[in-house]
């Protein structure tokens, strides 16, 4: 069965991020049966949520307040089976690109709680200027993201647990392209989402399973109840 694996690009520059994602991305073409797209945000129109809640009281999957980047992004996020991001450390974390496309999730939010991103997978790339330049922080805030989202975020075992990880080695895209252990994690990464979407994607024909169950709810009107309870809280 084939999927499709959407790469996020947070990095305002051409180099080592963007090249990380295309290893990942080609990667993951080698297991076989994957479409793959790489998003630049990179001088792209994005705005801050500024939490109007205009998107929740429309109904609506996109952003009623802005009609940025974000508009043909979103499509995009619902359509893929796996999602990969990518960010360069800015002050041991996510940069605020990458933060704000996850701000912006906002009006997808109702998807996620029915379970619409139950079975979507997804993985982190971080590009450090050092071998421990807080790539791991970056990535933990990444995961956090990605879980909130209602992904499952795949590791890449005790070789990239965590996700992929790159030095720069302060040569920017020349260092990433030398840093044989970080691309090894990069393709680990992008390999295990390809796959796993797969099985996924494929098991999930022969259950009966709601998507709501994907979630981890038991009822439809369970989700009410809770996002009733989250809005009095």
């Amino acid at each position: 069965m084939g999927v499709k694996i959407l790469a996020i690009n947070g990095s305002p520059r051409k180099s080592g991020t963007q090249y990380a994602l295309e290893y990942a991305l080609k990667s993951a073409e080698e297991t076989g049966n994957v479409e793959t797209e790489l998003i630049n945000l990179r001088g792209k129109e994005l705005n801050f949520c500024i939490h109007c809640n205009r998107c929740i009281k429309e109904n609506v999957l996109f952003c009623p307040t802005f009609d940025d980047a974000m508009t043909k992004i979103y499509p995009k996020i619902l359509e893929a089976d796996g999602i990969i991001i990518g960010s360069p450390v800015y002050q041991m974390s996510p940069n605020a690109q990458i933060t704000t496309f996850f701000n912006r999730l906002r009006p997808l939010g109702k998807l996620i709680s029915q379970g619409k991103f139950g079975l979507k997978v997804a993985g982190g790339i971080a590009v450090g200027g050092a071998r421990n330049g807080g790539q791991d922080t970056t990535l933990e805030g990444i995961t956090n993201m990605l879980l909130a989202s209602g992904y499952i975020v795949a590791s890449g075992s005790v070789f990239a647990y965590n996700g992929g990880s790159l030095w720069s080695q302060g040569a920017n895209l020349e260092g990433a392209k030398n840093d044989e252990v970080g691309l090894a994690t990069v393709s680990m990464i992008g390999r295990r989402i390809a796959v796993l979407a797969k099985v996924l994607q494929e098991g999930a024909k022969h259950t009966d399973y709601k998507e709501y169950q994907y979630a981890g709810f038991i009822s439809e009107e369970e989700i009410l109840a809770r996002r009733s309870a989250f809005k009095k809280g």
